[in-house]
């Protein structure tokens, strides 16, 4: 589905076409929407187990609970309850005394019902399957699959009833592995509910609906894939602040100033929290990205304060007085930086056009921080030169 940037207006949407869809019993149907660069769904529960009718139940009690809380919608188990199906228990015993194995006879039952493919005609570029089957398997009916001949012993047809029970019942919709083991998937859409809450409020159901036996759960889709990229982007940010750190020391020829300097990166994070708790918005990779891209944005101002003060303490001005003439010198033009780059970014913090929801976080997130470090900067990263500077 398509979003036009207010993600109130198409929740509106999404609830009334899911009000129609719920008046029709008879239709599967499922919503899906990119959010943070990934179409998973936003809350999934991997049920792990061996036993598949345990597993059925369990995953079954755990939806219904998980449809019971706030915001949570379209909740469903990949072990429902599938289409009427022929169940075909097979019994060894028997097939042991007629000489008779499970592969031989599935072969069997499956030429007889699907086909097999005798060969291929290849046709310019294109291979066509030659499909080999019994003329009457289309009009073949349910009841009389028990008569379908597996063998013959001494000339004598065996039917399929002899070394079977045949029932008709229901499945589950589908069988999944994940990492070669059986497992449930519980799906949930969210509506007017953010990631991180929802995803506590899930954990807190397991633990008052534990796994039975040797069952385990786990939490994936998007919660999965936001923690991943937490983690890469930390990694990004500690790489970022480390290189710009490397270039300075290089550039001002000292290990000290560069680290003055970078003061200014945790100033920034704390206008981005503050600016994050103002206006709302909950924390996601393009804030991350947007706490990235401030590490090389905020030292900046910093950077121009502090070589400015060094220029006039090597023309010979004292520590304080060049300090204190740095500040007011640099002042306008660090001011009208900041202001330039925040109206620039404005437009987008607003949100307008297609896909304002996933700009408009990086934007608040630049815009704090940048705002906050640019104050803070011009008392914190002057103090905390003096006090760290021994020179005169």
């Amino acid at each position: 589905m398509a979003n036009n940037g207010n993600t109130t207006q198409s929740e509106r949407v999404i609830e009334r076409i899911r009000k129609k869809l719920q008046q029709s019993g008879d239709i599967d149907y499922t919503f899906r929407r990119p959010s943070y660069f990934t179409f998973q769904t936003p809350i999934e529960v991997h049920v792990y187990g061996y036993d598949l009718v345990a597993l059925q139940s369990y995953a079954s009690q755990l939806s219904l609970a998980m449809g019971e809380l706030r915001g949570f919608r379209d909740v469903r188990s990949t072990l429902e309850e599938g289409s009427p199906e022929v169940q075909i228990a097979f019994r060894r015993d028997r097939m042991a005394a007629l000489d008779l194995d499970l592969a031989t006879v599935s072969q069997t039952l499956r030429n007889k019902i699907r086909g097999d493919v005798a060969t291929r005609l290849k046709e310019r570029d294109r291979q066509i399957d030659i499909l080999v089957r019994s003329a009457h398997a289309e009009d073949l009916e349910v009841s009389k699959v028990s008569e379908l001949v597996i063998s013959q012993v001494d000339g004598i047809p065996i039917p399929l009833s002899t070394v079977a029970d045949i029932t008709i019942g229901r499945g589950p919709s589908q069988i999944t592995h994940i990492g070669q083991q059986r497992a449930a998937v519980i799906r949930a859409n969210l509506a007017d509910r953010d990631l991180g809450s929802a995803t506590r409020d899930v954990e807190a159901l397991i633990e008052t609906y534990p796994p039975p036996g040797t069952m385990e759960v786990e939490l994936g889709g998007q919660n999965r894939e936001v923690a991943t990229s937490f983690r890469s982007l930390l990694l990004a940010t500690s790489l970022a602040v480390f290189m710009v750190y490397l270039v300075m020391a290089s550039q001002f020829e000292s290990f000290l100033h560069p680290f003055v300097i970078l003061l200014s990166v945790p100033l920034g994070m704390i206008g981005v929290i503050f600016a994050l708790l103002v206006t709302g918005t909950d924390v996601s990779i393009v804030v991350l990205i947007g706490a990235v891209m401030l590490t090389g944005i905020v030292v900046n101002n910093a950077i121009v304060l502090i070589d400015y003060i060094n220029q006039r303490r090597r023309a010979g001005l004292a520590k304080l007085a060049a300090v204190r003439e740095g500040a007011q010198t640099r002042l306008r033009p660090i001011l009208m930086t900041t202001l330039t780059t925040v109206l620039g970014l404005l437009p987008m913090a607003i949100g307008f056009g297609e896909g304002a929801e996933i700009r408009a976080p990086m934007a608040i997130a630049v815009i704090g921080g940048l705002m906050l470090s640019t104050l803070l900067t011009l008392v914190v990263i002057p103090v905390v030169y003096v006090s760290l500077d021994r020179k005169p």
